[in-house]
């Protein structure tokens, strides 16, 4: 027969010690307990939240408090990724978050957390590109040079050498050249200051990816574009946005064509989402803030989805599915998207995988 209070201790143990924040909320969304990851997220503010109704401290139109309530109404458990949550006396972060009915209207918070808005680094999308950026600097500089010598004297070789030699001086230079473009990328995350933006017509640069993917990579496949036209324009730089997008197009384009049937299809969608809130870009000098990013473009694909194994840590650095990738394209997307002020996330299941990217809308000329 099981002994009752020791099982009830081993679930309190089991909460006290789990790895991400949990609170538990009573019916009148009280806060009644937390576990120590989440005494240790919000520290002191901890106590000024449990003297009042948790769920009232939340700002208006929470995407939070929508949760809960939505967990509530249902009675089953609900999920929301990538929400800003910001609550009194706290800088705010940014978190996956799920609540679970616990009966008598009491409620399971628990949140995995991607980015504090403070401007220090967590574990999130972004984890490890700090790392990554001294990384490139250091490739770039003890690579590249040497890399120009080998190839050069390659080069040399190949326009000496008989013709049954021929093909390993070209072989070095093939690989050379591999080996630089992998530099290039690896580089790419050196360049820490924020894009020069300006107003762009997004639509103008979705069209661009179309015509791009159509006549490369997504060549055979059903491409559909709905865009919102009464969009305005977006806050960014075009040409970065252009290799955000056709990335995304382009893996796109991989896992529709992984179908092997014939009838892989590719979406690029736009639209206004009122009231989205997003981290804005973190400067050396200081923390990011929270700025509007309602412009949404969607790219969806018909293919087998992303595998479970990596769908927590896909746009970290040299993570990934492809037999050949090196892992920096999500990672490098991240990093532009997050430089612009915008957000990047994704859902996926079998069937359909959808990349989402949120922008912010350029501001209006004073006349």
């Amino acid at each position: 027969m099981r002994d009752e209070r020791g099982f009830a201790a081993l679930k309190t143990a089991a909460f006290d010690l789990g790895a991400e924040p949990a609170l538990i909320l009573d019916t009148g969304g009280f806060l009644v307990a937390a576990n120590e990851a989440a005494e240790a997220l919000f520290g002191q503010n901890l106590s000024l939240l449990a003297r009042g109704s948790f769920v009232s401290a939340l700002p208006p139109e929470s995407v939070l408090g929508a949760l809960i309530a939505r967990c509530l109404d249902e009675e089953r458990p609900v999920r929301e990724r990538a929400i800003e949550i910001t609550l009194p006396g706290h800088p705010g972060l940014s978190a996956d978050a799920a609540a679970a009915p616990l009966g008598g209207g009491a409620v399971l918070l628990t949140l995995r957390v991607r980015q504090a808005l403070t401007g220090s680094d967590s574990a999130g999308d972004v984890a490890g590109l700090r790392s990554v950026v001294g990384l490139g600097r250091m490739l770039a500089h003890e690579i590249k040079n040497p890399l120009a010598g080998i190839r050069g004297a390659a080069q040399l070789l190949r326009d000496g050498a008989a013709p049954a030699d021929l093909q390993f001086a070209e072989l070095i230079i093939e690989e050379t050249e591999r080996i630089r473009r992998l530099v290039d990328r690896m580089e790419a995350f050196s360049e820490d200051s924020a894009p020069t933006r300006s107003a762009v017509n997004i639509h103008r640069v979705l069209d661009r990816v179309m015509a791009l993917a159509a006549n490369g990579v997504a060549d055979g496949l059903v491409l559909h574009a709905v865009y919102d036209p009464s969009l305005p324009p977006a806050l960014g730089e075009e040409d970065q946005l252009i290799q955000v997008f056709l990335n995304l197009a382009k893996n796109a384009a991989e896992a529709a064509h992984a179908r092997g049937d014939g009838r892989g299809e590719i979406t690029i969608s736009t639209a206004y989402r009122h009231g989205v809130k997003v981290r804005g870009h973190r400067s050396r000098e200081g923390g990011g803030v929270l700025s509007a990013a309602p412009l949404e473009v969607r790219i969806t694909d018909n293919g087998p989805g992303v595998p479970p194994t990596v769908r927590d840590c896909l746009f970290e650095p040299f993570v990934t599915t492809k037999a050949n990738g090196t892992g920096l394209g999500l990672a490098l997307v991240a990093k532009i998207v997050n430089a612009h002020g915008g957000m990047i996330d994704f859902e996926s299941k079998a069937g359909r995988t959808a990349f989402r990217v949120l922008l912010p809308v350029a501001p209006v000329p004073a006349l």
